[in-house]
């Protein structure tokens, strides 16, 4: 009775193990689409670190302006 239930366990784990090997194995096309598209996310990625990194040094450009101009109101009264 209990070679049924092991029986169909193994032919399940069987089929479960061998798709994953199929998948695995990708066309050069596949490949090279998806190396395409991580370059392009990288890309992405980079382009809007820079935009941050320029917004900041503008605000910060424009803080020590304000800061100079305040310093040099307070200097001819």
């Amino acid at each position: 009775m209990k070679r049924i239930p092991a029986f169909l366990l193994l032919v399940i784990l069987g089929i479960a193990g061998s798709a994953p090997v199929q998948a695995q194995r990708i066309s050069p096309a596949e490949n090279a689409r998806r190396s395409s598209k991580a370059a392009k996310k990288q890309q992405k990625m980079l382009k809007k670190a820079n935009k941050k990194q320029r917004k900041a040094m503008n605000k910060a450009e424009k803080k020590q302006r304000k800061e100079i101009k305040k310093a040099n109101r307070s200097l001819h009264r």
